[in-house]
């Protein structure tokens, strides 16, 4: 695991880079690949490939697509390449749609091997629809869609990232559609599971990770962390200054949770410090009738990872989103930081919408992992000593259950 690979230099070099990233328009002038990315949002997943390309001057980003002008606004600031508002249903279906889309990006050349990024927005999979788990989900049909536009580009490589729940029995179709368009194309699939703790976030965030290339000789990203090496939620914000709810911190703007109610607060207050639970009796009646509610208002722990990170973070209601030893909610900072966004990237947007981008987004060192193992396998120098521990059958109805018995087994 800790074996000097090419992939861990490419991962390094990137690290380095966001870990001092500031909005740069450092584009490579003769770069190995150009990189797309289809439902950006605000840059997680270009992060990584940014970086490394910077580092190795192997990638270009030429521009995203998304539908929400916030999160454009965040990706342009940063990565200084066009991000443009468009439907990838729309690009998908009509040919025309999609070469005004690529005439309008920065560079685009179509003699050059391409990346295609496609993290589709993962609602319509969420293990939370257990209500409407026998209703159809439009956001569903972004996946094929998706599908469409890469037989249309023919990429070098195609990525895909979701939730875990696509390659659960529920939704595997859409998985398999997704699969077979590209094996039509002369594609090699491969697919799995990934933990984002295993490669340096402080979160416990699990993730489907799909890959398709034409050489069948690939690899996906390889654990780099053990359990007992996981960052912490110390590790990412326990040098973070104190502050009130709703109060700002006079050197950092994002460093501001949001103002609670009194009786929020009184809930709070009385959640054991440091991984505390909302004790039995406190707060509204209604969450002790459900024992699915029994992560609303409470605390993270200081050493251990953070749970998922959701776009409703800045909530106590919502979930382990209570500072370990803090009277308030979680900020702005503490969710980017848990999510492995560094200092120097900024966010465009009103309060709740940068906790939205911060919640959706890949974490970065995760998007760091796939750019470099992407580098790796288009270089043809990938580690395929250790064999990919691939997901070849659904998951369980849900990937739910799963992910609360692989914590149970640390313990």
């Amino acid at each position: 695991m800790n074996s000097r690979t090419p992939e861990i230099e490419y991962m390094e070099m990137a690290s380095d880079v966001v870990s001092a990233w500031t909005p740069r328009g450092l584009a490579p002038t003769s770069p190995e690949a150009q990189v797309i990315d289809l439902f950006s949002g605000c840059g997680g997943m270009s992060l990584g490939f940014a970086a490394l390309g910077h580092a190795t001057q192997a990638f270009r980003l030429v521009g995203a697509a998304d539908v929400n002008e916030a999160s454009l606004a965040t990706y342009k600031h940063n990565f200084e390449v066009n991000a443009l508002n468009r439907d990838v249903r729309v690009l998908a279906r009509d040919r025309d749609a999609l070469k005004a889309f690529l005439d309008e990006l920065d560079e685009y050349d179509s003699g050059l091997p391409l990346v295609l990024i496609g993290c589709a927005p993962c609602q319509g999979f969420s293990a939370h629809r257990k209500k409407s788990w026998d209703r159809d989900d439009e956001r569903n049909d972004l996946v094929s869609a998706f599908a469409e536009i890469a037989a249309s580009l023919a990429p070098e490589c195609v990525i895909m990232e979701n939730v875990p729940e696509l390659l659960s029995g529920r939704y595997w179709s859409y998985f398999a559609q997704f699969r077979h368009r590209m094996e039509a194309e002369g594609y090699t699939v491969k697919q799995a599971i990934h933990n984002s703790a295993e490669y340096g976030v402080p979160q416990e965030r699990f993730r489907a990770l799909v890959v398709a290339m034409r050489d069948p000789d690939f690899s996906l990203p390889k654990p780099r962390l053990t359990p007992n090496q996981f960052r912490t939620v110390r590790d990412a914000i326990g040098d973070l200054p104190p502050v009130e709810a709703g109060e700002m911190s006079a050197a950092d703007q994002m460093h501001r949770s949001a103002a609670h109610r009194e009786s929020t607060l009184d809930v709070i207050r009385a959640v054991p410090r440091d991984g505390g639970s909302r004790p039995q009796g406190i707060g509204p009646d209604c969450l002790d009738r459900i024992r699915g509610f029994r992560d609303v208002y409470g605390r993270l722990a200081w050493d251990n990872p953070s749970i998922t990170i959701t776009h409703y973070a800045r909530n106590p209601a919502s979930g382990r989103f209570v500072h370990p030893e803090q009277h308030r909610g979680l900020t702005q900072r503490e969710v980017a930081r848990l999510q492995g966004f560094p200092d120097g990237f900024e966010f465009i947007g009103s309060f709740d919408d940068i906790f939205r981008q911060i919640g959706e987004a890949v974490p970065p060192p995760l998007s760091i992992a796939v750019a470099a193992t992407t580098l790796s396998n288009l270089r043809v120098e990938n580690d395929l000593t250790s064999v990919d521990e691939l997901v070849n059958q659904p998951v369980n109805d849900s990937f739910a259950g799963v992910i609360a018995g692989i914590k149970m087994s640390r313990r």
